[in-house]
């Protein structure tokens, strides 16, 4: 069992900057996948960044240069540094967790982001 929490959203600008930290307890060993998905009102859930135990990244085109998913070192935490945020970027930012290959098997609460004009 993992459980993911989800802070660091609010308000702000257009051009500002956010970091949104989720927190994973549990058999976070289980893990080998982490990542952020954010829905706006009236849209569907998207995909925003992913990364694996490896290292790897993958983001979505509608943030690519403008945001960053990492680890800490003890791999417990995923962080989302978002830069130069967008009124589109308005939305629940949630955070998941899993396995590759597997599919996400855990959800946070979300967290809300919003920028203003």
């Amino acid at each position: 069992q993992v459980h993911l929490v989800e802070s660091g959203g609010g308000l702000v600008q257009a051009g500002g900057s956010l970091r949104l930290f989720c927190a994973a307890s549990g058999n976070i060993f289980s893990l080998n996948a982490m990542g952020w998905y954010r829905q706006a009102p009236g849209k569907q859930r998207e995909l925003v960044a992913t990364i694996t135990s490896g290292g790897s990244t993958h983001y979505a085109d509608a943030v690519k240069g403008r945001f960053t998913i990492s680890t800490n070192n003890a791999k417990n935490t995923v962080y989302l540094q978002m830069n130069s945020l967008k009124p589109a970027d308005t939305a629940v930012y949630y955070c998941a967790a899993g396995r590759l290959y597997r599919g996400w098997s855990y959800w946070g609460q979300g967290t809300q982001v919003t920028v203003s004009s």
